[in-house]
């Protein structure tokens, strides 16, 4: 895989169209905000009712806040502020999904990625002591993994244990072996690819004690 080729276009792909505000379903339980990149934002579903972390939203009856952004990192690609914008939300529960695009400013930016991904973590739990956090290890896109997957892999798991969250592991093979589940892009799930991920996601919420129909 050409790295910087790779980089350039899962930064530069398109969001959905048509679709004018992606960040909020309406519910009316607890209020759960979604820090995460394209593969939360839904880029290459048909429709942003099909992405995984609304279909969880519904089956719960959550307040869905989810203003990810395409190719967001910790690092890479940090134009915005999503930290804040989700302290602003004064969520109950907060998923922490990212780390797939800081692959790509790998291994230039190593140290800055770790440090980042702590810094975050600290200034979210302590914002909001109140919320329950759940990290997800970083998803991944094609059946070849680099090095630097695994690696950033364990700083958020880490992360997620030194800040006394809930931690979901095997993320990053949930739509691997599964060229079908890809959209035309080649870089994000389609409708089938976001049905999987809302699956294995709802089974392991609830065995985290959050059952659908909460």
């Amino acid at each position: 895989m050409k790295r910087t080729l790779a980089a350039a276009t899962i930064l530069l792909v398109a969001g959905l169209a048509g679709c004018a505000t992606p960040e909020a379903s309406t519910g009316t339980g607890d209020k759960v905000a979604f820090y995460g990149d394209s593969y939360t934002l839904g880029t290459g579903a048909s429709s942003y009712d099909v992405r995984w972390s609304t279909v969880v939203s519904k089956a719960r009856n959550w307040q869905e806040f989810n203003p990810s952004v395409n190719g967001l990192g910790f690092v890479t690609n940090r134009s915005v502020d999503l930290p804040e914008e989700v302290i602003e939300n004064d969520p109950d529960i907060v998923f922490i999904t990212m780390g797939l695009n800081d692959n790509f400013s790998y291994p230039d930016e190593a140290d800055l990625i770790h440090d980042t991904i702590d810094a975050d973590f600290e200034r979210l739990t302590s914002a909001l002591p109140d919320a329950r956090f759940i990290v997800v290890e970083p998803f991944w896109y094609t059946d070849e993994r680099p090095e630097s997957v695994e690696i950033i892999i364990g700083w958020v798991r880490d992360a997620a244990e030194r800040h006394n969250t809930d931690y979901i592991a095997g993320a990053s093979h949930w739509i691997e072996g599964h060229p079908e589940w890809m959209a035309a892009d080649g870089l994000h799930p389609n409708d089938d690819g976001y049905a999987e991920m809302a699956k294995r996601m709802d089974s392991e919420l609830t065995k985290l004690g959050l059952p659908a129909g909460g």
